[in-house]
């Protein structure tokens, strides 16, 4: 009886320790899933477009109303471009930007654009990460944020 108590033993502990290595190895999948569930939260907005009208009618007003609305949970605005220009001219343009930054929009710009301007010193003072983003936002589209482009 006490030699058939400890196969028993054994045969818990060998399960035990099976359930925990299967627990052990599906945990990184389960924090994949997680962070693919939140990139379905977060969208990346890269506004090109040098036309005001565009600007204004369209990219301030979506992005700034959808952090104000909670559409979105993460927002990330970059101006790249052409934009970098007509936000550095523009006094209604930057008021906005403002306002976003405000709702708590992380705002970026492409340094090599900006460069190009010669705008890099008016969109930081605007409060905007101005720096290369070809490798970041080839990491948002590799992490599976939406992307909208203006």
């Amino acid at each position: 009886n006490e030699e058939n108590m400890k196969k028993l033993i054994s045969i818990i502990v060998i399960l035990l320790i099976s359930l925990s290595t299967n627990f052990a190895q599906d945990k990184p999948n389960t924090q994949t899933e997680e962070k693919q569930l939140n990139s379905k939260d977060k969208v990346v907005v890269v506004w090109t477009s040098g036309d005001r009208d565009v600007a204004i009618k369209m990219v301030y007003m979506y992005t700034y109303n959808a952090k104000k609305n909670g559409w979105w949970e993460d927002i990330t605005f970059i101006v790249w471009g052409a934009s970098a220009k007509l936000l550095s001219e523009d006094k209604e343009l930057q008021d906005y930007i403002k306002k976003m930054k405000d709702e708590g929009i992380d705002l970026k710009a492409c340094k090599a654009c900006a460069d190009m301007y010669g705008v890099s010193d008016k969109l930081t003072e605007l409060g905007i990460t101005v720096k290369y983003m070809g490798v970041e936002l080839t990491d948002f589209i590799k992490e599976g944020r939406h992307v909208l482009t203006f």
